[in-house]
């Protein structure tokens, strides 16, 4: 029996790599996980190893994986209809629409379903400039807003470089530091920030600038905090500027952060809101950009030219209204808070055990560990865009994680700590053994003072 379950493994294998194509990797030497299926925060493997989903997918799998619930609610629909025109209407379009309403905040009430967050992204960005008859698009370096061409060019992730030639145009990027490498102290960070920002509008002429696009709260770039205050000013800005403020809530919405949308720890309303992955939890591609009522009006009587052809798809509207019955009948928003504060006191107590952490950063159940060799110095275990031959060390500790039993995320100096909304106290303890474990091997690469 063994030996057919690796047999079975490794044709399942080999037919993904060499009939498939693997995002943001090079072809050769993938090491893939054969997952058979999926049970709360763990992945079964075909050779019947578990493994704990610490990053729940790529942080979109919120309420965890296998839940019958969704698979009842799509197999309804789809044996009422599986697909109609956007032109038409259906009953669950309707009801996802007014609930997706009910929880947004402000005059947050209509709703143009897409399919993932890339296509929220470019919709947003499209429905800006023509609302505004504006061109410029304000983002942040160190963001990462998806995988399309216009979505890319928004990221200040350096995974849109290798088509830097190709990017579209229009895109201005601006830094925004975090308060653990800030060299003029995180007193000072808010200042400089918003004075920055003022300066770039000047340079960049306000009446160019269509909207500022930024992230609910920073995910696969580091998860770094904002500067308390500092989205709230930048709401005032784009007041004074007649500027458009979309939030980019794809990885940071439903539940991720401890509200319904990152953005809600500040205290704003945005005139847009990007979503996508904890709408239906990765269970089927959909995504939603949430439009307020004043940019809608301009639309009652002049066409909306937006359009998808898989827009609001009926089988995906029931994934997403079942999954936003599920949110709340778990209580997983409360989960994510309790669970949060939780791991945070356990990441203060690995903090007294290895020296390599040098920075926690957390939001809810969306965190991330930084490493370092010197906490005086603060010199990353692996510097930002890290070449294969400056990622030894933080390859090793994400090769123990996998061997340990735990899928995560790990990004140069970073393990990203944000496992399924559902996840208990028990559940932490047994993923934070194996990352402590891990971490024991960048310890021996820290440089004492």
């Amino acid at each position: 029996m063994e030996s057919l379950l690796k047999t079975e493994t490794e044709e399942i294998i080999h037919d993904n790599q060499e009939y498939t194509l693997f995002s943001w990797s090079k072809q050769k030497g993938t090491n893939p996980i054969a997952v058979k299926y999926g049970e709360g925060v763990y992945l079964y493997h075909y050779d019947g190893k578990r493994y704990i989903d610490f990053s729940s997918g790529l942080m979109n799998v919120n309420i965890g994986h296998g839940d019958q619930r969704i698979t009842a609610a799509v197999v309804k629909q789809m044996q009422e209809v599986s697909y109609v025109t956007p032109s038409c209407v259906t009953k669950v379009r309707g009801e996802l629409g007014k609930k997706l309403a009910a929880i947004c905040p402000g005059d947050l009430n209509k709703a143009f379903f897409t399919l993932c967050g890339a296509t929220s992204i470019e919709n947003g960005i499209k429905l800006a400039r023509l609302y505004t008859g504006r061109h410029k698009i304000l983002s942040r370096y160190q963001s990462y807003h998806g995988a399309s061409i216009g979505a890319i060019s928004a990221s200040g992730d350096p995974r849109r470089i290798p088509v830097d030639a190709q990017q579209a145009p229009n895109f201005v990027h601006f830094d925004l530091p975090y308060a653990y490498r800030y060299e003029h102290g995180e007193e000072n960070l808010l200042k400089d920030s918003i004075s920055q920002m003022e300066r770039i509008i000047a340079y960049e002429g306000s009446n160019n600038i269509a909207a500022i696009l930024l992230e609910g709260q920073s995910g696969s770039s580091g998860c770094f905090l904002y500067p308390a205050g500092y989205l709230k000013a930048i709401r005032e800005i784009c007041n004074k500027y007649e500027i458009l403020l979309i939030m980019d809530e794809v990885m940071s919405g439903f539940g991720r952060t401890g509200k319904w949308f990152g953005f809600q720890h500040h205290d704003i309303v945005p005139d847009m809101i990007a979503m996508a992955k904890g709408l239906t939890c990765g269970y089927l591609p959909f995504g939603c950009l949430m439009v307020s009522d004043k940019i809608a009006a301009k639309y009652d009587d002049a066409v909306l030219p937006l359009g998808l052809t898989y827009s609001a798809h009926p089988v995906s509207c029931a994934a997403a209204l079942e999954t936003l019955k599920i949110y709340e009948e778990d209580n997983l928003i409360d989960n994510a808070i309790a669970m949060g504060k939780y791991v945070d006191s356990r990441i203060e107590e690995l903090k007294k055990k290895h020296p390599s952490i040098g920075d926690w950063r957390n939001q809810g159940l969306l965190g991330c560990i930084e490493l370092v060799k010197n906490r005086k110095t603060k010199e990353p275990m692996a510097p930002f865009n890290a070449k294969p031959d400056e990622m030894t060390i933080m390859n090793k500790v994400a090769a123990k994680i996998k061997e340990l039993g735990m899928y995560t995320f790990v990004r140069w100096s970073f393990i990203f700590i944000a496992p399924p909304l559902c996840v208990t106290k028990e559940q932490i303890d047994e993923g934070l053994n194996i990352i402590s474990q891990a971490i024991s091997i960048a310890d021996a690469s820290y440089v004492e003072s």
